[in-house]
């Protein structure tokens, strides 16, 4: 038979709440007239499953810790073609579940309850979570992704099976939440949000607010080797040329002490950290696209295309030629006043010429399917 929704509960301990989310799902989607399913995925040590049995629902039974994990394991079974995600804790009120369907109906891929457009109710969210940790999160997942959701990490959503099926989610912590929005943006589809209620939970809360936080931002950072590698790597290896640039032109003092040769170190070694930083980022993307999280790079596609193993090689050796050269001028020719930081910007050039030769093997190799 024909399923148009099916309700996924992730459940863990959650006997005081199960039964009454489960009435109110029946109750909105009976209103509603549509053929449904509710799937209870469970890794309960209580009385949970009892309840799940007792309600006639689907239970799937796992015992794997996670929210990731159970929404995995409840997709195996599920067959409707919108899939509504929400807690089994009370915190979301299901005769909403109306609300995310008809953003479905309008074309919509993906519909975030969002908690913080909607009605928080007092003792629902802590402080730290309303005005710090998902406003700041969202916002960098935001820039990061270029999408424009308030809040990320809310537990209640709906998605068209197909499109669920075909983002191939792997994780199974809390960062699921944001993994699938990353994902959802970055397969072009249709995600809106609508303003939901959300009430304080019933017994105590899974969460933890700075480790679950961390997975969020850590699974962000992974996937945006731009803003995780790439910038920051540019701005050291400009800044590192910089200040040995200043130091080839002057002298540095702080209390009458001249700290120049320290100030060149510093420059030197912020230059080659910034360069590495920019070889990792390229690596990343290249390495995104391998498992399939990025479709395309326009970046990657220009190396891949006008820039061939031996012409990579050749600027890497260009580089060290230009260092072997500046050693030999300089202890030639005694007459050159002692310049620290001329000596230290021609190592730094002589070794960014090494890495880069190798970081073009590297790369070739990595990118083989592509130039063929």
């Amino acid at each position: 038979m024909k399923i148009d929704v099916s309700v996924i509960l992730p459940c863990r301990d959650e006997e005081k709440t199960l039964g009454q989310c489960i009435t109110k799902i029946k109750k909105s989607l009976d209103n509603e007239r549509l053929d449904y399913e509710i799937i209870v995925s469970d890794s309960s040590s209580d009385s949970s499953p009892k309840i799940a049995k007792k309600h006639g629902v689907k239970l799937v039974k796992h015992n794997k810790k996670g929210y990731g994990i159970a929404i995995l394991e409840a997709m195996k079974h599920a067959r409707g073609d919108y899939i509504i995600i929400g807690d089994a804790d009370g915190t979301y009120d299901f005769s909403e579940i109306p609300l995310l369907i008809e953003q479905m109906d309008y074309g919509y891929d993906l519909v975030i309850g969002s908690r913080l457009k909607g009605k928080i109710k007092k003792g629902a969210m802590p402080w730290h979570h309303k005005y710090i940790g998902n406003p700041i999160l969202s916002f960098i997942l935001n820039v990061f992704f270029h999408t424009k959701v308030s809040d990320a990490h809310s537990g209640f959503r709906a998605i068209r099976r197909n499109c669920l099926e075909n983002l191939n989610l792997k994780t199974t912590g809390m960062e699921f939440a944001s993994e699938m929005i990353i994902k959802a943006a970055k397969n072009d589809l249709e995600i809106t949000e609508v303003p939901i209620s959300y009430s304080p939970r019933v017994g105590e809360s899974k969460l933890n607010s700075f480790s679950d936080g961390w997975r969020h931002l850590r699974f962000m950072l992974m996937f945006s080797p731009t803003y995780l590698f790439f910038i920051p790597g540019t701005f050291l290896l400009l800044l590192g040329l910089g200040l040995l640039w200043a130091m080839m032109l002057g002298t540095f003092l702080i209390n009458g002490n001249d700290i120049g040769i320290y100030m060149s170190l510093l420059g030197s070694s912020f230059s080659v950290l910034g360069y590495q930083l920019m070889s990792l980022g390229l690596y990343s993307r290249i390495y995104a696209i391998h498992t399939g999280f990025e479709k395309e790079d326009k970046l990657i596609d220009f190396i891949a295309q006008k820039i061939p193993l031996e012409r990579g090689i050749l600027l890497g050796l260009g580089a060290i030629i230009i260092g072997i050269i500046g050693f030999f001028v300089f202890f030639q020719n005694f007459s050159i006043v002692l310049n620290t930081a001329l000596i230290l910007l021609i190592l730094t050039i002589f070794i960014i010429g090494i890495q880069t030769v190798f970081s073009v093997f590297f790369i070739s190799m990595m990118l083989v399917e592509k130039r063929d």
